[in-house]
This record gives C-alpha cells, sequence and structure tokens, in this order.
C-alpha cells in the first residue's frame, strides 16, 4: 500500500459551509432556505459581471489568457502597482500554498495566530513547513506576541486584517510598529479579503508598506463584496521578485476565462459596492441590537461577519437554526466551541434570523 508524505497527517480538511443543496437534501426541507454561513455578498453578483460573464460563456472553448494580462492591468491601474507586482488565484485562497511551496519546508518555520483563518495553517502543512500558533488577544491578533514568535528559521507570518472568524482587526499603529522592527527574513502575509467593508482611519495602510518595499504579500479577493465567491478568483500585491516566485509554483490557466471578464467589469460597478457596504452597515446595526436585547455576547466587526458566544455548545443552536432554515457556520476547529460566524444578510433575512434565534435559545 502506497503511503502518503508523513507530513500531510498533520492536516485537517477544511470545512466549509454546508450549502443549501446539502442541507435541503439531509433535513427534507421546504420552502425558502437561506446561508448565513460563508460571508456571501446577500445581494448576489456584480451586475457588470454578470453580463461579462454571459459573454465569456460563449467563448469558453477557448484557453484562458495565462498571464490575465487585462485584469492585471486594470487593477494595476486601480491601485497604483505595476502589473508584475500582481499574482491572480483561484480564490485568494490558492495563493496560500503557492506562497508556502515557493518559502517553506522542512526545517522553516511560520507564524499564525490561535483562531486565525484556518488555511494558513493548512498550507503550513502542506509545504511541510513547522507552524508556530500564538494565543489571541481579545479575539484579535495580538502582533507583538507574534513578533516575539518569530525566530531564525521563521520565513512567513499571516495576519488575517480582519480577522476571520472573530471580525476583528489590528490597527495601523499596532501594523506600523510590527513593521518596524521586522526581520528582514521573514514576509507578511497580509490577508485582507474584507478591507472593502471598512471605512475607517485606524484600519492599516498596507500599501505603505508595500511601497517602502517591505516583505509584504497583500491578499484581496472578488468573492465578498463584488459578490463573485462563485467564480473563485483572488489577487495579491507584492514586490515582483516575490510574484515571479508564486509563478513557478502556481497551476497554468488556474484563473478561467469567465471568472477573469466577471472581475475586470466587477471593478468598475461602483453602484453594487456601495449598495453592498449600506446593507451591510444597516444590517451590522440591526444584528447588534438584537443581539443586545436577546444577551448574547458578540464582537464589534469590521466584516461581512458577526461572532457570537451563546455561553453553550454552539451545535445545538445551529442544528435549531438549521432545522428552521437559516444556515451558519460552527468555528469548533478554529477554538470556539460555543460560538457561531453568522453572514450579515439582507434586512428580511437579518429579520428572519432574530425571529428564529429567539425561539432556538
Amino acid at each position: 500500500m502506497i503511503e502518503a508524505n508523513s507530513h500531510l497527517k498533520r492536516i485537517q480538511p477544511y470545512k466549509p459551509g454546508k450549502p443549501i443543496e446539502t442541507v435541503v437534501r439531509e433535513l427534507h426541507l421546504k420552502g425558502d432556505v437561506i446561508k448565513l454561513a460563508s460571508n456571501e455578498n446577500p445581494l448576489g453578483p456584480s451586475p457588470l459581471a454578470l453580463k461579462a460573464m454571459r459573454q465569456a460563456i460563449r467563448e469558453s472553448q477557448l484557453y484562458p489568457d495565462d498571464n490575465c494580462f487585462a485584469l492585471r492591468t486594470a487593477l494595476a491601474e486601480k491601485f497604483g502597482v505595476q502589473p508584475p507586482e500582481i499574482v491572480l488565484g483561484n480564490g485568494s485562497v490558492e495563493i496560500l500554498p503557492q506562497i508556502t511551496l515557493a518559502y517553506l519546508g522542512p526545517g522553516s518555520s511560520a507564524v499564525v495566530s490561535k483562531g486565525a483563518f484556518i488555511w494558513y495553517k493548512i498550507a503550513v502543512h502542506i509545504a511541510a513547513g513547522e507552524l508556530i500558533e500564538v494565543p489571541m488577544k481579545n479575539h484579535a491578533h495580538d502582533l507583538r506576541a507574534m513578533r516575539q514568535a518569530i525566530r531564525s528559521d521563521t520565513k512567513l507570518v499571516f495576519i488575517a486584517n480582519p480577522n476571520n472568524p472573530t471580525g476583528t482587526i489590528v490597527t495601523r499603529d499596532e501594523v506600523d510598529e510590527f513593521f518596524r522592527t521586522l526581520p528582514d527574513h521573514v514576509l507578511v502575509v497580509m490577508d485582507e479579503a474584507y478591507s472593502e467593508y471598512i471605512d475607517d482611519p485606524r484600519f492599516p495602510d498596507s500599501f505603505s508598506h508595500f511601497r517602502a518595499r517591505k516583505n509584504i504579500l497583500i491578499l484581496r479577493t472578488f468573492s465578498k463584496i463584488y459578490g463573485l465567491a462563485g467564480a473563485r478568483l483572488g489577487y495579491g500585491f507584492g514586490r515582483r521578485e516575490i510574484i515571479a516566485d508564486l509563478m513557478k509554483v502556481r497551476t497554468s490557466f488556474n484563473v478561467n476565462r469567465i471568472s477573469q471578464a466577471a472581475g475586470l467589469a466587477a471593478l468598475d460597478d461602483v453602484i453594487h459596492i456601495s449598495r453592498g457596504r449600506k446593507v451591510n452597515d444597516a444590517g451590522k446595526a440591526l444584528l447588534y441590537d438584537a443581539y443586545r436585547t436577546l444577551g448574547l455576547f458578540h464582537l464589534p466587526t469590521w466584516s461581512n461577519f458577526i461572532f457570537v458566544d451563546f455561553d453553550r455548545d454552539s451545535q445545538t443552536v445551529f442544528e435549531g437554526l438549521q432545522k428552521r432554515g437559516i444556515i451558519t457556520r460552527t468555528i469548533k476547529e478554529y477554538g470556539f466551541p460555543r460560538a457561531l460566524r453568522i453572514t450579515i444578510g439582507t434586512e428580511p433575512q437579518n429579520q428572519r434570523l432574530i425571529r428564529a434565534l429567539k425561539k432556538v435559545i
């Protein structure tokens, strides 16, 4: 019997939020089922992206542009960088193992927070690197402790900002202090999947460190504010030599033709982005008030989801909501057995969630 590499035994496969189709099939549900589990945009995809995808489907017999020239050029113009400083992926999550394969291996380590996005751990183990986990402080990254955890063999530090699944941020001052003493041999992966939802002067300017030629790779995605989670499209910014390293370990044609067209169109859909922010802000205020009324501990969020602690095993709440046609997300594997991560939906979805919670708890 052939055996897999021993370091793969450390990997616990990623557990996504349950698809609507699976819940309907398993529970024999009838009627509308809403998914508040995976932080998807409740408004759906960008209308401009939908139009572009319909056109691109007609050319599906053609391979995509492997260099993603048009999308790279548009991203470069939007963010004030050069096209060789951009990497694109089948979702930003695909870029994570590319990073670890490029820079980690046996005898090297990466620093992450306990309670941070679990794919960082998976990516480190894929590359047979050593994982250094640092406890969080007030449900957020403790950058001072993470800096102290860096060793001579540390190659990578992963920082999700805002953090998934807590929705917390590290501030501009904290990040600036962290970079001031960062060793030259360490690359910081700053994962900003939810950054478009934030309008707060305390949020770090990661591009200031990029422009200062620091060892930083900034990840972004089309999955959240643009509503293209199903299209699988993410991107990152880094110095061209870092991007060149990542290009050596990626799969050819990893970003399909339809997704490239969608991303290019979605970048210009300022109306959709504005609507998404307004719906999210209104939903946040409504749910904050409801959670306070219900006596539920919850964290202020800088994202499109809220961390809610139920002071009991969250599985019972999860199952109670699911029976009522509402899918949420348990986060036990992140170290939070009593909490759910609940996406902010439209007002009707949020109101339905509140009614269901009153019955379940």
